[in-house]
């Protein structure tokens, strides 16, 4: 009996030896890495310090809240994780204001992202992006919310000319976001590789899971990815923690500088925000603010191309007043406009070192309209060429070719398009665009004939 006692004391000292080790090695693990990467683009820096660890209960709670509120979106939690909810909760009045304005910026996200069928939780990725400010500008030029890049702008519909950046655009900004994510998902399968491409490309993440052996998860090709990436979807991750559990780290909401109740009216002639603001009595920058997209304060619309414009909710009594500004020419039109327009010649020779975007945003043109005026694929190799600057000449050559650009808009079908031009069918739109299948995506450009 003595002997049988003695040995099975002698286990539990091996086993609690054994347990020990495991828990050292554990702890090591967790943390090892002390150099934390940076947040993307403009967005607040975490420290590069190390950090001391927190106890294991203390963790946990991350872990368990985190867990919460997890949905379609995987929301893992680590150190790198944890060092931007460290960073972001210390900074109470930015993310004060980033919830005040979240109350009305992140209804337009969700309504787009429903549309587009895909994860409404993907909304705090422009909290990481620009802090949810459609005037945001990066050091590399990326524009707006969601920080679009030209080129990745123009592929997904968004315009850019000299009257108007869609980029800026709350609205359609979020559905051009909604169709890049949508379309890395169905690529890659993964909602946190398809964010993580949203920063660096899809190249790169598909370098990066290459270099990985395959594996097709954020964390396995973590590594692989650029530096800045791999602090990207913590950020995100971090930042969705932050938004929910603010009121545990004793931040609240900071009301923003505009009036968030508001109305939507669509214009179909050029009208001045200065004007509107006359009759609404209210300031010209709240204006602005809820209308970031017009880069002349100017609403450039017309009958072919209604423009939004979006107001403070105001009084009946404004009605009549507002009615008119937005249904009269000339008064309601800044004189240099009628001018700007009158100026414009029949064509442009293009000068060394122009490009086709200097040239449009000088003639208050789209550059899309440029190349399908001129018959180019590209806005290269334009040097000492003639540049037509409207369709007349297309007109005298070939009737059969004058047509108008329009742009997709939220709930339009080709039917819905159809109606709204004499002479067009849902047939002759297909052909004229090269539609097959699949249906239409906010921002994209049409060509209608003019019949």
């Amino acid at each position: 009996m003595k002997r049988l006692i003695t040995c099975a004391i002698c286990i539990l000292c091996i086993t609690i030896v054994k347990a020990n080790t495991r828990l050292i090695t554990d702890s090591a693990t967790h943390t090892k890495s002390n150099n934390y990467p940076k947040a993307s683009r403009d967005t607040i820096k975490p420290p590069v310090l190390a950090r001391t660890p927190a106890l294991p209960g203390y963790l946990q709670i991350f872990k368990s809240r985190l867990d919460s509120i997890q949905k379609d979106v995987q929301l893992d939690y680590n150190e790198y994780v944890q060092s931007y909810i460290d960073v972001y909760t210390r900074h109470k009045d930015e993310m004060g204001h980033v919830l005040g304005l979240a109350q009305y910026y992140f209804p337009i996200y969700e309504k787009a992202f429903r549309e587009a069928g895909i994860p409404e939780e993907i909304e705090y990725l422009s909290i990481v992006e620009s802090k949810l400010d459609p005037a945001a500008i990066s050091r590399v030029g990326a524009t707006g919310p969601w920080q679009f890049m030209p080129a990745t702008a123009k592929l997904y519909g968004l315009n850019m000319d000299g009257y108007v950046d869609e980029r800026r655009d709350p609205i359609q900004a979020s559905y051009a976001a909604a169709a890049y994510l949508k379309d890395a998902y169905l690529e890659f399968g993964d909602w946190l590789l398809a964010i993580a491409s949203y920063n660096c490309g899809k190249s790169n993440v598909e370098h990066a899971i290459e270099k990985a052996g395959g594996a097709m998860d954020f964390w396995s090709i973590r590594q692989y990815l650029p530096n800045e990436t791999r602090g990207y979807v913590p950020a995100f991750i971090a930042t969705a923690y932050v938004m929910n559990y603010a009121g545990k780290h004793d931040i609240s909401p900071i009301e923003g500088s505009f009036n968030m109740n508001t109305d939507t009216v669509f214009v179909d002639r050029f009208v001045s925000l200065s004007n509107v603001s006359r009759v609404l009595n209210v300031d010209t920058r709240e204006l602005i603010i809820l209308n970031p997209a017009y880069k002349k304060q100017i609403v450039n619309g017309s009958v072919a191309a209604p423009r939004r414009l979006v107001i403070p909710k105001t009084a009946t009594s404004n009605y009549a007043a507002l009615y008119d500004v937005l249904n009269t020419d000339m008064p309601a039109q800044p004189a240099f406009i009628t001018a700007v327009k009158k100026s414009i010649p029949e064509y442009h020779k293009v000068k060394k070192g122009e490009t086709l975007n200097d040239i449009a945003d000088n003639y208050g043109l789209d550059p899309q309209d440029l190349k399908d005026w001129n018959n180019l694929h590209s806005g290269k190799d334009i040097a000492g060429k003639k540049l037509w600057l409207n369709d007349a000449h297309e007109v005298a050559e070939k009737p059969s070719l004058k047509f108008i650009t329009y742009t997709v808009k939220p709930g339009d079908n080709l039917s819905v398009i159809a109606a709204k031009f004499d002479g067009a069918t849902v047939d002759s739109i297909k052909l004229l665009n090269g539609l097959k299948k699949g249906p239409l995506q906010p921002g994209m450009k049409l060509k209608i004939s003019r019949g």
